[in-house]
């Protein structure tokens, strides 16, 4: 049997740019929803599910690094990584397959005109979810928590803080919220937007609302669309957090759970949200709970200046029918597994459901 390797392994390598081919051998429709950053794309799947080599025959590889064959789950790349093995390659196979990397993170400093506080963006590299740890003398709070409490843990210990608040700006449907299982290992006040879906018990940050953390101020400001709950949090003035409403790219979706004519209402509300968004600084630092693309290794948050967002989103807003005809007509495929994970995430309890399973494949949260 080929040799193995765990997902957190191939993190820390990627983290640390040890050299390493990453090679994919899925079929191209797989490969264009989601991606390890950087790996190498050669379709061999069927081939290798026929016992064929297929294009690993003699493909080229770099002989003075590791090569890791992956696919879905981690059985054909098994197959992939015993056939470069006996091509004298020192292959190995992605336990798991891209499954398993869908919990891989990693981190990127956001530069901040506000010398008080820090912004650590904490990304879960190929499903594209951004969480965020805010620190500030020595308390932090966490905003929309998506990799285990382990890493937030470790990276508080790192920079001297105290975990005092865990927040998330809406309830989740593309991924299991860490927030609830965070607070309780931290001791931290949970606070959600007002709602009645969550079936647990929380503090509520209606809008306007005003949260110290040492030097710092978060205020909720209410952005309904996505979900009527969502809410944005402006940090300082400086930053603003803004969940799934608004992306680097493209805007949140508003159909999930809800049959044409509340997607269309919702639209409704979404524009009124971003019209508001608008309205803050425009050098504010927009930071959004989502990528629409794998993450790199390579540090550069996923961000962006209000001023810059406004060169596109000022062309979605010129009217609301227009803004609603063009978010409800250009939706992508519905996320996969999203009534579960949304019925586990307003329960705040999935301690008897696998993660990967639930929550592989692509970010489908933005329409662009």
């Amino acid at each position: 049997m080929a040799k193995q390797i765990e997902a957190e392994t191939l993190r820390e390598w990627l983290d640390a740019q040890k050299p390493v081919t990453v090679l994919d051998i899925r079929t191209d429709e797989d490969r264009a929803q989601w991606a390890i950053p950087g790996s190498l794309h050669l379709n061999a799947y069927e081939a290798l599910r026929a016992g064929q080599p297929g294009v690993l025959a003699d493909a080229p590889f770099p002989l003075d690094r590791p090569v890791v064959t992956v696919c879905n789950v981690g059985r054909v790349s098994q197959t992939a990584a015993e056939m470069l093995a006996g091509r004298g390659f020192d292959a190995r196979s992605l336990a798991g397959g891209m499954n398993a990397w869908s919990l891989a993170w990693n981190t990127a400093d956001v530069p901040l005109s506000d010398a008080s506080v820090r912004v650590i963006q904490v990304r879960r590299t190929g499903k594209g979810c951004l969480s965020y740890i805010v620190g500030s003398s020595g308390e932090a709070a966490v905003i929309d928590p998506s990799v285990s409490p382990d890493v937030y843990l470790e990276l508080a210990h790192r920079h001297g803080w105290s975990i005092r608040y865990v927040l998330d700006t809406h309830i989740h449907a593309d991924h299991l919220s860490r927030a609830r299982e965070l607070a309780t290992r931290t001791d931290a006040v949970l606070l959600l937007p007002p709602q009645d879906r969550a079936k647990f018990a929380f503090a509520p940050m209606p809008d306007g609302e005003q949260m110290r953390l040492g030097e710092a101020t978060l205020r909720a400001l209410h952005t309904p669309g996505h979900t009527n709950e969502s809410t944005s949090y402006v940090l300082n003035e400086a930053a603003v957090f803004t969940g799934d409403t608004l992306f680097t790219n493209g805007v949140g979706r508003p159909d999930l759970h809800a049959d044409p004519d509340a997607a269309r209402a919702r639209a409704r509300s979404l524009f009124i949200s971003l019209t508001q968004l608008r309205h803050l600084s425009h050098q504010i630092v927009v930071l959004p709970a989502h990528a629409s693309e794998p993450i790199a290794f390579d540090g550069l948050p996923v961000a962006a200046r209000m001023d810059d967002i406004n060169s596109w989103l000022a062309g979605w807003l010129t009217s609301e029918s227009g803004f609603v005809d063009r978010v409800t007509s250009h939706l992508p495929p519905t996320p996969p597994n999203f009534v579960r994970i949304v019925a586990l995430n307003e329960a705040g309890d999935f301690s008897t459901s696998d993660p990967t399973e639930l929550e592989a494949g692509a970010n489908r949260c933005a329409v662009r």
